[in-house]
């Protein structure tokens, strides 16, 4: 029996995930580790070892001590990697993290998967946004394989620094959401499960999330339905000053961070529809995710969502555009079954093209050939 090439996964904070980039990894994990032996760096957590079978984790505490202390443990990671580990690959992930791939590369293989651009979000300030362009420059430079999760993020590294980073997209594992009752400890007090709702979710809630757009339009028309919001709601008190003041005079129930996947699944699944205001994005896997529920997605017309959906599967409006936001949930008050349809193609574009048992074989190959 052919022995297992050894891959590490490194840039990966939550194990088990969070959402977003830790989130990819765990689903790509599931669909490699029959045939690679993997093992994942990850901050300190009791249910770690046991989450995946077969996967070694290599784990560090997380240190509070904001991007220095994130850094501090990449470094920790880095230095395991460099002085102790034995991998054939190192998978790196997260413009983040790059900073060691020049280190990581003169010990062994390495692939590098960027997924975003994140000094586009406000939450960084100047010095982290500064830390992350020389992260990227790192990364563009760098000798190993280079992939990138958004179409529109290789296509501006085509363009602007003549530099072609492999497109390879975000999948869902499609399966059965389990019914539990754990979404009964994030159903608002004294509100009634039939109760109809719109739904919003990030795992943090910041400005380009575009809650604010959301609530804006929804204040202007004078809503009165219920708007479930959920999502991380301590880590910019400056904006979730902005979204409270806002959110005077609407019917806004704030539930925190919903987790595990199936619980925050099975409340899209309770909504009348979801909406994804994000000013950017990578390629964001809440999205696809949202999309196996069958449910109608309104949704920004941001590039990194029209990559994935068209006019057929999701309905868009105007990036930041209050006005255009409110005209299209005017519409789908008076277009229901339509909007509805729109959700049906959605979950079948997804079944059909963006499911993990497809989307790894593209690694593998990657990975078989370096």
């Amino acid at each position: 029996m052919k022995n297992k090439k050894k891959v590490a996964f490194f840039g990966i904070k939550y194990f088990p995930s969070r959402g977003g980039t830790s989130r990819v990894a765990e689903n790509l994990i599931l669909n490699l580790v029959d045939d690679y032996d993997i093992t994942i760096y990850c901050y300190k957590h009791k249910d770690a070892e046991e989450h995946i079978k077969g996967v070694k984790v290599v784990q560090f505490p997380e240190i509070k001590f904001g991007n220095l202390g994130v850094f501090a443990y990449y470094f920790l990671c880095f230095f395991h990697i460099r002085f102790f580990g034995n991998y054939d690959i190192v998978h790196a992930h997260k413009i983040d993290s790059f900073f060691f791939l020049k280190g990581l590369f003169s010990k062994t293989k390495v692939i590098a998967t960027a997924h975003e651009a994140p000094y586009k979000r406000d939450k960084w300030g100047k010095v982290a946004k500064a830390f992350f362009k020389v992260n990227e420059r790192r990364f563009l430079e760098f000798k190993g394989v280079k992939t990138a999760i958004s179409k529109p993020l290789c296509d501006f590294y085509m363009e602007r620094d003549n530099v072609k980073v492999h497109f390879i997209p975000n999948g869902i594992n499609i399966s059965d959401k389990s019914k539990n009752d754990i979404l009964n400890k994030f159903w608002p007090a004294g509100l009634n499960q039939s109760t109809p709702f719109v739904l919003f979710a990030a795992r943090r809630i910041m400005g380009t999330k575009g809650l604010h757009t959301m609530l804006s339009a929804y204040k202007k028309l004078n809503y009165k339905g219920v708007i479930f919001v959920a999502g991380e709601l301590d880590n910019f008190p400056a904006y979730m000053d902005r979204i409270k003041k806002l959110s005077v005079g609407l019917n806004v129930h704030f539930l925190g961070f919903v987790n595990p996947l199936s619980t925050l699944l099975n409340l899209v699944e309770k909504s009348d529809y979801f909406v994804f205001p994000s000013e950017t994005e990578g390629m964001s896997i809440m999205l696809l995710e949202v999309a196996t529920t069958g449910k109608p997605i309104l949704a920004s017309d941001i590039p990194e969502n029209t990559q994935v959906f068209n006019d057929d599967n999701v309905l868009f409006f105007k990036n930041k555009s209050v006005d255009d936001l409110a005209e299209k949930i005017i519409w789908i008050e008076n277009n229901k079954d339509a909007f509805h349809s729109l959700g049906l193609s959605a979950k079948k574009k997804v079944a059909s093209r963006y499911t993990w048992d497809r989307i790894v074989l593209e690694y593998k190959e990657l990975y078989e050939t370096m």
